[in-house]
């Protein structure tokens, strides 16, 4: 068997079948393309790669584990999958779950003796999934995301979509009400809000101390609770503490508040964190690598509200061109230390300065965890 990449996932699989090849870029004169060999890619590796076009037995690492995966629930969608995954276990691992996938621990390295594998989903392992299925499907709002890995927004959609063309009457999805023409033999409840869930599985929303974003997080995955153990469990979900840099608020030494998004890489994900904070003036840090996204949906949102722009990064002058053409008052900052110092400048405590770039940090940083770390020590000095 060949493995397409070296990385985190690649390794997992290989521990589990210790006489497989693994290959990546730096492997292509020695890479047989016309090898029949089942070959597993790592999902972070796009459709367009040498090794992937080259290779005719292809699947991916949900495939490879699908006659063994025990009981599954894939949650997937833009924002909030990670979010609902933690949740989900959270309120579950009491009854023989565990979680990975894209988050934490691999596929390949999960204990099949348990009852349930709660799985994180990216739209990149769908994309070359063809014959595993999950038993639950939850998927969260669909926008405009990783059109440069897929090609376009069509294609990452459909990638999310995929699992309901392979599930059975048997299984159980949870997805968003405009989708409710697309063809499937699971079981199907379709939300468009909140109080959809709510509705739909008896479950009261002021005894949950979450706010949106996270209450819908919250809510689906109170639901799957209610499906299969039929329990709602309040003082549980209320007991699950955030990851950092989502929504995370901290003040500074003269009482302003700060708030470190960093996580929100997609514009969907900045839509929801300015809504959160729609009655004040926000100063608003955008800017990265947007991967290539249809960023007037965002602009078009923010008209709406009291917003002043301080971009950085890459995308600087397509944020500049969009703040211009939306009549939006739009600052350059080349960076996030300067946007900082900008903003310390006309921040008081009436109004919020929110990081929330909408875009990826690969350009100025390893990671939205650093970018968010970074956004701290600056406003800290």
């Amino acid at each position: 068997m060949r493995i397409l990449g070296k990385g985190k996932t690649a390794q997992a699989i290989k521990n589990n079948y210790p006489n497989s090849t693994m290959y990546d870029d730096s492997d292509k004169e020695i890479f047989d393309i016309n090898s029949d060999e089942l070959t597993v890619v790592s999902p972070g590796i796009p459709p367009s790669n040498y090794l992937v076009q080259n290779s005719k037995n292809l699947v991916s690492e949900y495939d490879l584990f699908n006659e063994t995966m025990p009981f599954s629930i894939w949650i997937s969608g833009t924002n909030g999958k990670t979010t609902t995954t933690q949740m989900l276990q959270h309120i579950l691992k009491n009854k023989g779950s565990v979680c990975g996938g894209n988050i934490g621990t691999p596929l390949a390295d999960l204990n099949i003796k348990e009852k349930i594998w709660i799985l994180e989903t990216s739209s990149f392992t769908l994309h070359y999934t063809n014959k595993a299925k999950p038993n639950i499907y939850i998927l969260l709002p669909i926008s405009d995301d990783h059109c440069s890995w897929h090609g376009n927004f069509r294609e990452y959609e459909k990638s999310k979509l995929k699992p309901l063309e392979l599930m059975s009457e048997d299984d159980i999805a949870i997805i968003p009400l405009k989708y409710k023409d697309y063809q499937t033999k699971a079981k199907v409840k379709y939300y468009n809000s909140s109080f959809d869930l709510a509705d739909i599985y008896n479950i009261d929303i002021d005894k949950i101390n979450f706010k949106e974003p996270f209450l819908l997080d919250s809510l689906l995955a109170l639901s799957v609770s209610k499906i299969l153990f039929n329990e709602i469990n309040y003082r549980l979900i209320n007991s699950f503490i955030q990851d950092p840099h989502k929504l995370e608020e901290f003040k500074d030494k003269k009482n302003r508040l700060w708030v470190d998004d960093s996580k929100a890489t997609n514009i969907d994900a900045t839509i929801q964190a300015i809504k959160t904070y729609k009655d004040k003036k926000i100063y608003l840090i955008l800017g990265g690598d947007d991967k290539d996204a249809n960023l007037t949906p965002l602009f078009e949102e923010l008209t709406k509200y009291n917003v002043e722009i301080f971009a950085i990064g890459k995308n600087e002058d397509k944020l500049f061109s969009l703040s211009n053409s939306y009549k939006l008052k739009l600052t350059k900052s080349q960076n996030l230390k300067n946007a900082v110092k900008k903003i310390d400048l006309v921040l008081d405590k009436s109004s919020i300065a929110l990081l929330s770039p909408a875009a990826a940090s690969f350009d100025q940083f390893n990671s939205y965890k650093q970018r968010g770390d970074k956004f701290k020590e600056f406003i800290n000095s």
